[in-house]
């Protein structure tokens, strides 16, 4: 019961948020194919402003976890996949609901040596709203798969198809999400190739993680 629980936290929960996002997984072996993000459109004229004011407020919000994984696990961050390329480690806080920028349900964060840097914030549902939750924003997907309790996880159609333990490390499992919508937005570490896209070229030098 508490693993479906978790699961419809991540895939049904945050669906009447309006917003939709990509909780990346684990260590596909191709990972950046799983995400498919197209570049995002430029905010213009009042939308610009809107954006500019919803990423000052969320930025305030999360400073503490800007540098302070400890701080983000302290409020309930958890574990949800480990390093995906050019994206990063992802973090996952259950108990929120609905769509808020400065209360994102997931931080990605970036890993170097004993250092943790945020990097972006993610969101996940089941459909694409009608509505962008932030003016211009663009989606990506994350296919159906079975994550376990050390971040790591694999493709499966059901939650039937779940090894109990990971194949890769032994990790006992957590949960299963269905096929999902995902939006990344990258807050806390420039990104060339825009707001939204679900991968940063910049994020390259931390892949080995």
């Amino acid at each position: 019961m508490r693993r479906t629980l978790i699961a419809l936290t991540i895939a049904g929960a945050l669906a009447a948020s309006g917003c939709a996002a990509r909780s990346a997984a684990s260590q596909p072996p191709a990972p950046a194919a799983a995400h498919q993000h197209p570049a995002s459109a430029p905010a213009t004229g009042g939308d610009g402003g809107r954006l500019a004011t919803q990423l000052a407020r969320a930025r305030l919000a999360t400073a503490r976890y800007a540098t302070n994984l400890q701080a983000a696990n302290a409020d309930g961050y958890q574990i949800i996949t480990r390093m995906i390329p050019d994206m990063g480690w992802h973090f996952l806080n259950p108990t929120i609901q609905g769509f808020d920028v400065t209360k994102p349900p997931i931080l990605v964060y970036e890993h170097h040596r004993r250092a943790w840097q945020l990097a972006a914030f993610e969101w996940v549902v089941p459909t694409q709203p009608a509505t962008p939750p932030l003016p211009g924003a663009t989606y990506g997907s994350f296919p159906a798969a079975c994550h376990y309790r050390d971040g790591t996880f694999v493709p499966a159609p059901s939650q039937a198809d779940c090894p109990t333990r990971s194949p890769q490390t032994g990790a006992a499992f957590n949960f299963w999400h269905p096929d999902l919508v995902t939006l990344h937005l990258w807050l806390w570490y420039p990104n060339p190739d825009g707001l939204y896209n679900g991968t940063n070229p910049y994020i390259k030098p931390f892949n080995r993680g």
